[in-house]
């Protein structure tokens, strides 16, 4: 959430973000609805103010031995108003944080202007892309040709975009949780594993609550969710609280099952295992102080390109532009795999600083030395899906006659297995 009083006083920072994201958000809405919170409030206070000096003048006029039968009236009437206005002033009070509640956040001034993904920046690029002496074949048809992809009776069980991993695919995906979190934890993130349905304010802290609903699984009949990622719980790990300045900067990592209803995406990536409504996912998340964060964000990119760099897979680095990045950012990396059937980059990995977005909507703060509370920086990237890592190295490392090299550094994960041949079972 977006600081109140820098909407109530620099407004013009925030139509100026909205008009770079290209938002239809209208600020002026903002105005209406603040007038009415602070004329109801003025009222209130005024009513307040004068049933005080009333209460006042019973006192002496009970010490003169009169009759207070009548401004006891008064004061009843007074109470009455009070409290229907104190209603009114809630309800205003609402009204404004449900406007606020769907404002995204301010881009960083680092990120470049554009309106939607064909102006984001390519920052750099790793590897090189194989030359192949075969019409490389796309992982979804070398997933089902060695056994490995099941999508006919994850169809039967679960319907569109699932898949059962078998033998050899069950085990990859297995092992790539464990290698990525084995990177993060030497990296210094505490690994957690964290439930996996969570709150409507949980949803709420991180911003998935209120725009987003429709891409999310509901408990039914319950105010509760399936995470979409363990960026989730990961944050909300401390909603509510106020972190040691010295505790920061302090990293988390989990892997979980994301569960997306993919609202809005039929048509899209419809073969292979690109885009699932159920997806195994390794999360970071780091809590950092405000005059780190950006330098968190570097690093934390850096870890996500180093999976890909060990997987031996070719990437490169975008960054995204003010239309295209996501609702709780302030500045976004996308870290994309190269892909050789279809010849394009694919992202793999987001990585974002969302500031103190976040942070207000989950009261999520830090003590400074010999300062006031303030409030935290949220940073969150996957550190990897391990679905489109199996894509990348499908792809990458398919062979003319039918098998897969595996890149080395999982090899002792996949007890010694090197290639992934037809008719594999481990």
């Amino acid at each position: 959430m977006i600081n109140l009083k820098l909407v109530q006083k620099q407004p013009e920072i925030l139509v100026k973000a909205l008009a770079d994201r290209h938002s239809d958000i209208d600020v002026d809405v903002f105005f209406v609805l603040d007038k009415r919170r602070r004329t109801i409030l003025a009222e209130v206070e005024a009513l307040k103010s004068r049933r005080n000096a009333v209460s006042g003048e019973v006192a002496a006029l009970k010490r003169a031995g009169k009759d207070i039968s009548a401004i006891q009236m008064e004061l009843c009437a007074f109470s009455d108003s009070i409290k229907a206005l104190d209603v009114e002033t809630g309800r205003a009070r609402a009204d404004v944080e449900i406007w606020l509640m769907h404002v995204p956040n301010i881009p960083d001034d680092s990120v470049p202007k554009g309106k939607d993904e064909t102006e984001n920046v390519e920052l750099r690029r790793w590897g090189s892309p194989r030359d192949f002496d075969f019409s490389p074949a796309e992982h979804g048809d070398i997933g089902v040709r060695l056994g490995g992809f099941d999508f006919e009776h994850a169809s039967r069980l679960a319907g569109s975009r699932f898949v059962c991993f078998r033998g050899w695919a069950a085990r990859l995906d297995r092992a790539l949780v464990n290698f990525f979190l084995d990177q993060h934890v030497a990296n210094g993130y505490i690994e957690v594993n964290p439930p996996f349905i969570v709150s409507r304010a949980a949803m709420t802290g991180t911003g998935q609550l209120p725009k987003f609903e429709e891409d999310l699984f509901a408990l039914r009949d319950r105010e509760q969710f399936l995470i979409p990622t363990a960026e989730v719980p990961l944050t909300n790990l401390h909603a509510g609280e106020a972190l040691d300045e010295v505790d920061l900067p302090r990293a988390y990592c989990a892997s979980t099952p994301c569960f997306r209803s993919e609202a809005g995406a039929a048509g899209k990536d419809t073969r292979g295992i690109i885009r699932m409504r159920q997806f195994t996912k390794v999360e970071m998340v780091c809590f950092a102080h405000p005059e780190d964060s950006f330098n968190q964000l570097e690093i934390m990119c850096g870890h996500a390109c180093r999976l890909l760099e060990l997987l031996e897979l070719p990437y490169r680095v975008i960054t995204i532009c003010t239309g295209d990045m996501g609702f709780s950012s302030a500045k976004t990396y996308d870290v994309e795999v190269w892909l050789p059937a279809q010849s394009v980059y694919r992202e793999i990995s987001s990585c974002s600083n969302c500031t103190d977005f976040q942070a207000r909507r989950a009261n999520i703060r830090f003590k400074p030395k010999g300062g006031k509370i303030l409030f935290a920086h949220t940073l969150n990237g996957s550190g990897l899906p391990t679905g489109r890592a199996i894509a990348a190295i499908l792809e990458n490392g398919q062979q003319k006659d039918g098998s897969v090299r595996l890149p080395e550094v999982l090899i002792p994960y996949m007890d010694g297995t090197e290639c992934i041949e037809p008719g594999s079972t481990t």
